[in-house]
């Protein structure tokens, strides 16, 4: 009966064989059920949060529902933490991840992402009073708020300013506005969400990088038809000016580039 094992073994290895993840296959299967499942914290504010009402909300979930909207589906939310928000695609618990994922080569190596979505910058912010730092290179001698280990705090530091520690973005504000500090170099977004809340806090941005770090949506690789078709979506959203109001909405201003 050894024959049978070998005829049933190679059966197997058959199906294993047309089963994995193919082209096309898992946005056939998105639009055969209506809807697609987007792996997102909930706890990370602009971006995806809870609201008063206890209700999902930020520009992250807004961008998810206009992308299933132009797929044709409706978006279907799972919350999850940080440190295992992408690992949650291995094992298919949603076909994507909006949660501002940053698209780096080592990321590359095992998802796919869309073309990005988001932009931020590291801008250079002082007291709207300031007159005397008007670049990056003004820096130099000048107290700097920043977080210590952060990749912004390394910036400045490399501009030759003595370092204020914080606990991040909102401390650093605190100190520029109280004159504890004369300038911080910090995230834009972050920045343009904090003078959406507060327009009248007299602070300004005064210098930028030019490089920016960009976020994508998130899936599995080889799902190239869902890329795809992200991807289309992504560009209907700006050309009809949904993504515009999205953005205007949380930053006061388009964050797509």
């Amino acid at each position: 009966m050894n024959w049978l094992k070998t005829i049933a073994a190679a059966a197997v290895l058959q199906a294993v064989a047309i089963t994995p993840s193919l082209a096309g296959e898992n946005l056939d299967q998105i639009k055969a059920a209506g809807v697609i499942k987007i792996g997102t914290e909930g706890t990370y504010a602009p971006f995806t949060f809870h609201d008063a009402a206890n209700k999902l909300v930020g520009f992250d979930v807004e961008i998810g529902e206009a992308v299933a909207k132009q797929l044709g589906v409706k978006a279907e939310f799972v919350e999850g933490k940080w440190d295992g928000l992408i690992a949650g695609l291995d094992v298919k618990r949603y076909d994507a991840v909006i949660n501002q994922v940053g698209i780096t080569e080592a990321r590359k190596q095992k998802y796919a992402f869309s073309e990005p979505y988001i932009a931020s910058k590291a801008v250079l912010i002082v007291s709207e009073k300031n007159s005397d730092i008007k670049s990056f290179e003004d820096l130099k001698g000048k107290k700097s708020a920043q977080s210590l280990t952060s990749n912004f705090g390394k910036l400045a530091e490399a501009a030759g300013a003595e370092l204020v520690g914080t606990d991040g973005f909102d401390q650093s504000i605190q100190l520029v506005l109280t004159g504890r500090a004369e300038a911080t170099v910090n995230d834009s977004l972050s920045f343009l969400d904090f003078k959406k809340k507060q327009p009248q806090a007299p602070v300004k941005i005064v210098a930028e990088k030019a490089d920016a770090d960009y976020s994508g949506i998130i899936v599995r690789k080889g799902d190239d038809e869902l890329v795809a078709a992200i991807n289309k979506a992504i560009a209907d959203i700006k050309a009809d000016g949904t993504y515009k109001t999205i953005s205007d909405k949380y930053f006061g201003a388009d964050v797509s580039k």
